[in-house]
């Protein structure tokens, strides 16, 4: 797909004043004139033997490059992620039980509702929005840059709040169930604290579902985090990619996507073990 950008990135990179034989002996060297196959099978040897090539602009190493850049977006999705967690579990806990089965249906009908409301407003808009009012009308916040820790909040809470909202409504749906079941019944005949109900038999059977929601939207945050760096200048792989992009800038564009999709497997994967040891019913056997 970069390969369908218009524009070439040799001539992207040495400027527009590049003499045509300096250029078409770059394209040459780089091996840029071979056919697309061919040189996606050199990619794939590179690849093996762990070289990701150097960036066409700056001549630096992609992996030097990359590692400079995923600590920050690594960063920024796990911070989003725990916000997340910490928001939506109290929220669904909360409006599961306020709307068990025969109660509060006012609540269920308004929690339904603005959770998708929220749910689906784009991360980055939520981002311009939250940087024109605590960045821009009352100066609260630092709206670029991660320099200090209060320029965490904001591309924190834009990445994490839609998130949250996905994440609660999973976590109501569960409790609502695990509500109905015999050993919460069981557990209410023997008089117990109406938060050790809700906290100690409830909510762990109520999570395997989250957890497993939650490992998705792990994955998908860190890949996610493109447009929010992009709306608060973070230092990121998300920032560097569009840059790349717009660059044509082939093999770092490559390398990074190449690091989302590697990201993305090692969470699911993750969550899969976490799944089988806290629920053993969630593994397939065959007997």
């Amino acid at each position: 797909m970069i390969h369908l950008i218009p524009g070439d990135p040799v001539r992207a990179a040495l400027g527009p004043t590049a003499p045509a034989e300096l250029v078409a002996a770059r394209r040459a060297s780089l091996g840029l004139d071979d056919p697309l196959l061919v040189q996606y099978g050199h990619y794939l040897r590179s690849l093996a033997t762990g070289d990701l090539g150097t960036t066409l602009g700056s001549q630096l190493p992609v992996a030097d490059v990359v590692g400079q850049r995923l600590p920050a977006t690594l960063l920024l999705a796990l911070l989003g992620f725990l916000l997340t967690v910490a928001l939506a579990v109290p929220v669904g806990t909360l409006a599961g039980v306020l709307t068990r089965r025969g109660h509060g249906r006012r609540a269920e009908l308004g929690f339904t509702t603005s959770s998708i409301v929220v749910a689906t407003v784009p991360d980055f808009l939520l981002g311009v929005g939250l940087v024109y009012v605590f960045g821009v009308h009352l100066g609260w916040l630092p709206v670029a840059g991660n320099a200090t820790p209060s320029a965490y909040v904001l591309p924190v809470v834009s990445l994490a709040v839609g998130p949250a909202a996905i994440l609660a409504r999973i976590v109501r749906v569960e409790l609502v169930e695990v509500l109905d079941a015999d050993y919460i019944r069981t557990a209410r005949a023997k008089r117990l604290a109406p938060w050790k109900v809700y906290l100690g038999h409830a909510l762990p059977n109520a999570m395997t579902s989250a957890l497993t929601l939650g490992g998705l939207l792990l994955g998908s945050m860190v890949a996610g985090t493109v447009l929010v760096e992009n709306v608060f200048a973070w230092p990121g792989l998300g920032s560097t990619i569009v840059s790349s992009i717009l660059a044509k800038d082939y093999p770092l564009v490559q390398a990074i996507v190449l690091v989302y999709g590697v990201g993305v497997l090692v969470v699911n994967t993750v969550v899969d073990a976490v799944l089988a040891v806290l629920d053993p019913r969630s593994m397939i056997r065959e007997d």
